[in-house]
């Protein structure tokens, strides 16, 4: 089943998530942005994920990369949508 955002709910990220977004050089604003603008894709434990690609054009870990896919896992929730993890893929 393929969802979209519903833009009255706010969009909170997780103290994990948080920490992954930095570990993983994504930023809140780029995984608020993925759920809002991307197709939502149902995951494991009644989750959804949905990923979106940023132009980079930049270096990360020594390495530079054109495009920085920002793949948050998140839970719907009544009042408000809560990121669990935030996964970050360089191309």
């Amino acid at each position: 089943m393929i969802m979209k955002y519903d833009r009255k709910k706010a969009i909170r990220l997780s103290k994990h998530a948080k920490e992954q977004c930095k570990e993983r050089g994504a930023k809140e604003n780029e995984v608020k942005k993925a759920i809002m603008k991307s197709q939502w894709l149902r995951a494991k434990n009644n989750r959804y994920e949905c990923k979106y690609n940023f132009q980079f054009d930049a270096e990360w870990n020594g390495k530079r990369y054109a495009i920085k896919e920002v793949k948050p896992i998140f839970v719907e929730e009544k009042n408000e949508i809560a990121v669990v993890t935030v996964y970050t893929y360089y191309n």
